[in-house]
């Protein structure tokens, strides 16, 4: 076979193979072929079958593309009906006491279970540290050593070895103390009865009176409010607001008028109203304030002006916070107007609620209320032996 005749016979092959469409430097003899040139003749092999391509894979579709479903419409659910929620049981009020005293019980009570249970005897160590106790809870160094003293003493003539005996000792000698005097503000069987509310800025007298005024309202009595704190910006409005929630009556000037001028329109429209009770607000100012105590003398003079005999009760309101200084605001307040009541208040936020046993004992003036919190039933009756109770309460 002539070489051009083995040539064609190759392309033939390559043809079936690859078909037409085979690249050129595949093809036998194409410019790239170098095999004819550098290599010898090979025999020509027979010609191979026609070997089937294989079936084409045919492409995937998605079900969403062939079958078009209708979309359904939603059905609205149906309103969701919140579960009531669990009834929380009322706090009573010693367990309440008892919770917003903690600070002072901690501070107070709980030290002094400390060293007691730490020294295991008694000896005057341990009372001398006892006596540090009271004297940082602002018990005072009077009414701390009248304290220790009588828990000496009692220690002594029981025969008191073991220091746990002293903790009945501490309990009594505090029971004793804040017990005595005490009663509830009185009102007069005649009305109008005349409340003047006094005290440094700061003390809470504006939200006291509120409190009370919300009190006397739920007992069906017809209160006035007196809006005779005509300095402090915005007290006015407070008293107003305070009027509107307990539902009762205000009398009010503008801001700047004359306290005095305020309480005797106050009083005049009380005796024509047949008002139970007329509570009066007053600018709080500063015991140390000689010219400030002078204006408070006067509001006194009109009061009595109107109502010979009022106010029926001044009440002190004093700040727990305060610590010892309230012992010298108990004493100028009382030698300039006459304090019948005294309200402690904020007695929730301080460790050093001892100032009430060193008021207590030093002023022969009952603590009419106690204040343990913000709630309108936050301010209650002084309660000398639920008082005691909360603090030792284990």
């Amino acid at each position: 076979m002539s070489e051009p005749q083995q040539r064609e016979k190759k392309k033939g092959l390559f043809r079936k193979l690859f078909g037409a469409g085979a690249p050129e430097e595949l093809q036998p003899g194409g410019a790239t072929d170098t095999s004819a040139a550098s290599a010898p003749d090979a025999p020509s092999a027979p010609d191979a079958p026609d070997t089937p391509s294989a079936p084409s894979t045919p492409s995937v579709l998605s079900v969403s593309s062939v079958l078009s479903v209708p979309s359904v419409p939603s059905v609205p659910s149906a309103p969701s009906v919140p579960a009531p929620a669990p009834e929380v049981p009322k706090e009573g009020f010693f367990a309440r006491l008892k919770k917003q005293l903690s600070k002072t019980k901690t501070s107070l009570v709980e030290k002094v279970r400390q060293v007691i249970s730490f020294h295991g005897k008694v000896d005057e160590e341990l009372l001398e540290e006892i006596e540090m106790i009271l004297i940082q809870s602002d018990v005072g160094v009077e009414t701390t050593t009248k304290i220790v003293d009588q828990m000496r003493k009692k220690s002594a003539a029981r025969g008191a070895q073991d220091a746990q005996a002293l903790i009945p000792l501490f309990k009594e000698a505090l029971l004793e103390i804040v017990s005595h005097s005490e009663r509830l503000i009185r009102l007069r069987p005649a009305p109008p009865t005349v409340v003047l509310v006094i005290g440094v800025n700061g003390t809470g007298k504006t939200t006291t009176i509120g409190k009370l005024a919300k009190e006397y309202r739920l007992q069906g009595k017809k209160v006035l409010l007196v809006a005779g704190d005509t300095f402090r910006a915005a007290a006015i409005e407070q008293l107003a607001i305070w009027a509107q929630r307990a539902g009762c009556d205000i009398v009010k000037q503008e801001m700047g008028s004359d306290p005095g001028s305020v309480c005797y329109d106050a009083l005049a429209t009380g005796k024509a109203g047949n008002y139970d009770v007329i509570l009066i607000d007053t600018a709080g100012r500063l015991h140390t304030r000689s010219n400030l105590m002078e204006e408070l003398k006067k509001v006194v003079r009109v009061i009595q002006k109107v109502i010979p005999e009022a106010p029926h009760e001044t009440l002190l309101v004093l700040d727990a916070t305060t610590g010892q200084n309230a012992v010298s605001q108990t004493r100028t307040f009382s030698e300039a107007v006459g304090v019948t009541g005294l309200i402690m208040t904020k007695l929730d936020g301080t460790a050093k609620g001892g100032i009430l046993i060193a008021i207590r004992d030093l002023f022969d003036i009952p603590i009419l209320k106690i204040g343990i919190g913000e709630q309108e039933g936050d301010l209650r009756d002084f309660d000398p032996e639920s008082f005691v109770e909360a603090l030792f309460e284990a």
